[in-house]
């Protein structure tokens, strides 16, 4: 019998397993069909040809299945900036849209949500609360997107959403994207801003991805009104999780930073980095505040930030100093989604 076109996408990559076995996919057909998928390559490709190799039903069902595929992230809009990034608006199949970010030397940074619900007071994409999850397919389609675009060698789940309230569906696409993605699996950096699950099921999986964590702040109540609906969780305590979880993988811990000037670029929290931080196996990455109206945070001089990278090295403390992509572009994470949103709104109002 032939197979029809699926309506709806599988959002999920063990759903489209199961779509691919109703097709008669053995094993070796189903890592076939996903390896070609997210290394963005035609699914009738490759030097044995599907008559060859494939069954009839699943050959058959090639075309609509390459097309429910890319219906699952369809690029919306480029943004590309001066310094080699370039931010994507990707509109999946129902409509919603979120942020990719193709980043300079083979990287990309994902979605793991539609909107946040940890409502970081920095942050746009926290603002506007959380929407839905994405599912693993809709994660991984991310990627096989990017790759239509320029290689992709690097994958960072640190665009919109908290990878660790979608737990399952990251874990998930991170295995995908170890196994048939060929991700080396420290190019897959899990970053979140601390719960305690992570550290029970990150070391259980078959691909162990980097980590970063969110810190911005190692005095307890500053991180607490900085991200105000993050888990509870001592940030002492969390940098010592993350480190034995680096030590145990032999990535080291990525902690990341979100500068902001007379919030958390004092003495009292360089003093606290120097403490935790130095000759730890660990890489700080300290990211400048990008712009984002109307929030009342404001980014460091040039002088300063470079005062404090110079200070922090000088003591032990390995700092990087990272910009957040796209700022020529006014594109930090929930940027151009927040925009697109405004005009829809412009735009349904001209028509009432």
């Amino acid at each position: 019998m032939t197979q029809t076109a699926y309506r709806v996408p599988a959002r999920h990559i063990e759903e489209l397993r199961d779509r691919l076995r109703a097709l008669d996919a053995k094993p070796p057909h189903e890592e076939q069909v996903l390896r070609r998928w997210l290394q963005a390559r035609a699914l009738a490709s490759g030097r044995r040809r599907p008559e060859h190799f494939l069954p009839l039903a699943l050959r058959e069902a090639l075309p609509a299945l390459a097309d429910e595929l890319a219906a699952l992230a369809c690029l919306h809009s480029r943004h590309p900036a001066a310094d080699g990034s370039e931010r994507l608006l990707v509109a999946l199949h129902d409509g919603r849209t979120v942020e990719s970010v193709l980043l300079p030397r083979g990287g990309l940074c994902v979605s793991t949500q539609v909107g946040c619900a940890v409502a970081c007071g920095f942050c746009m994409t926290g603002r506007e609360g959380l929407t839905r999850q994405l599912g693993s397919a809709e994660i991984a389609a991310q990627l096989a997107l990017a790759r239509t675009l320029r290689p992709v060698k690097k994958v960072v789940f640190m665009g919109m959403g908290e990878p660790a309230h979608n737990l399952d569906n990251v874990l998930e696409a991170i295995d995908a994207m170890g196994t048939h993605g060929g991700i080396g699996h420290k190019d897959l950096v899990f970053s979140t801003v601390g719960d305690r699950r992570v550290f029970e099921r990150l070391p259980q999986g078959r691909v162990k991805p980097a980590l970063a964590l969110s810190l911005h702040s190692l005095d307890a109540r500053r991180r607490a009104e900085l991200l105000p609906k993050a888990p509870a969780f001592e940030p002492a305590e969390l940098l010592e999780q993350g480190l034995a979880y680096a030590r145990a993988t032999g990535y080291p811990l990525q902690v990341q930073w979100t500068l902001l000037e007379g919030v958390n670029d004092g003495e009292d929290e360089l003093q606290a980095l120097e403490a935790r931080l130095a000759r730890r196996y660990a890489i700080l990455n300290m990211i400048p505040w990008n712009r984002v109206e109307p929030l009342p945070y404001r980014r460091p001089s040039e002088e300063r930030v470079t005062a404090i990278f110079r200070r922090l090295n000088q003591r032990g403390v390995l700092t990087r100093m990272r910009q957040s992509a796209g700022q020529d572009v006014e594109a930090g994470c929930g940027q151009l989604r927040s925009r697109a949103q405004a005009v829809v709104v412009l735009r349904q109002g001209a028509q009432a």
